[in-house]
């Protein structure tokens, strides 16, 4: 492998926390989450002149993750040993630890598509526009599985009626 420039040193400093909360929101599961950073970053400085060719290694960075961990997940959801019992708990943005397993357990109910638009939408505060081009996708696909994601959620969990959204997306 090729010796690594400085710069992808410094963003990786600057980006891999956030990086790691996309993934552990999308993955539930913190270990597998910087698992997908690694191997996202591994991928990211194996190509950087790529990622950086329009000035927006982040957004390079993101959009592998992402595709990544819907990967991951799917692969995960084929096999029954892993089921949502055994996933670690997902924090709620109110502290609440009942919430919080609540709102866990609705997430990863959601098909790996719905959590990632939601996640990408409302965690990441990515446009319609950014969430498409992340997930290789139409902006009204978009539009579309976040009407149905919090739709389900809102099914799966009523409880956190104030956590989810009632209009389409912003």
């Amino acid at each position: 492998m090729r010796p690594v420039p400085p710069e992808f040193e410094e963003f990786v400093r600057h980006r891999r926390a956030g990086l790691v909360a996309t993934a552990t929101l999308l993955l539930g599961d913190q270990g597998r989450a910087e698992d997908a950073v690694q191997e996202t970053l591994v991928r990211v400085a194996e190509r950087w002149e790529q990622a950086t060719r329009d000035g927006t290694p982040g957004g390079y960075a993101h959009t592998a993750l992402v595709r990544r961990c819907i990967d991951t997940r799917r692969w995960w959801q084929r096999r029954p040993e892993w089921s949502v019992e055994h996933l670690p708990e997902i924090p709620c943005p109110t502290g609440d630890v009942d919430r919080s397993l609540l709102l866990r357990a609705a997430l990863l109910r959601l098909t790996p598509h719905q959590r990632a638009v939601v996640v990408l939408r409302y965690l990441d505060d990515l446009t319609e526009v950014r969430t498409a081009e992340v997930l290789g996708c139409s902006p009204s696909t978009v539009k579309s599985q976040t009407r149905v994601a919090l739709q389900r959620l809102r099914e799966l969990a009523p409880e956190l009626s104030d956590l989810v959204p009632t209009g389409g997306p912003s």
